[in-house]
């Protein structure tokens, strides 16, 4: 399934992720230093070995370069319930509604499986205020915060 937005610096194309573009999202996730990119091998691992998965793994195209990419799969032990476990987009192109037109991207294909919550969530340090932040603009509510969660004096933020 592809769908086509319009950002202010040019088209943008999202689509089901595809093994080729494997280099170009690693560069994505260097660029956003969330964690080191030879951990997408073994996260897209049941992706791409089973074509039946409900695993939904999105790259978003600019200028025929992926430069985003987007993860969530259903959570376990829940009814619909989905898990927004990464979303990057390239540092040099954030900020342009790239991020946000994969967010809706995801919101849709969800919506088309009948799913009814989406899951997603951050770290409460001060550094990833900018994260929250776009969370609140793409009007997610912040439904809990766990404290220490991902190490003492690290809290996770639940939207």
């Amino acid at each position: 399934m592809t769908h086509n937005n319009t950002t202010p610096r040019s088209r943008v194309q999202i689509r089901a992720m595809q093994h080729q573009d494997m280099a170009s999202l690693k560069a994505v996730i260097d660029s956003s230093g969330l964690f080191p990119s030879e951990f997408l091998d073994d996260m897209t691992t049941e992706y791409f070995a089973n074509p039946t998965t409900n695993e939904i793994w999105l790259a978003a195209e600019q200028d025929n370069t992926p430069m985003a990419v987007a993860y969530c799969a259903p959570e376990r032990l829940t009814d619909g319930t989905y898990n927004l476990y990464l979303i990057a987009v390239h540092k040099q192109t954030q900020g342009v509604g790239i991020g946000k037109a994969i967010m809706q991207h995801v919101e849709r294909l969800l919506f088309e499986k009948g799913a009814r919550i989406l899951l997603v969530e951050t770290s409460g340090l001060p550094e990833f205020e900018r994260t929250r932040a776009f969370y609140d603009k793409c009007n997610y509510t912040r439904e809990a915060v766990i404290r220490d969660f991902y190490k003492a004096g690290e809290d996770k933020v639940v939207f």
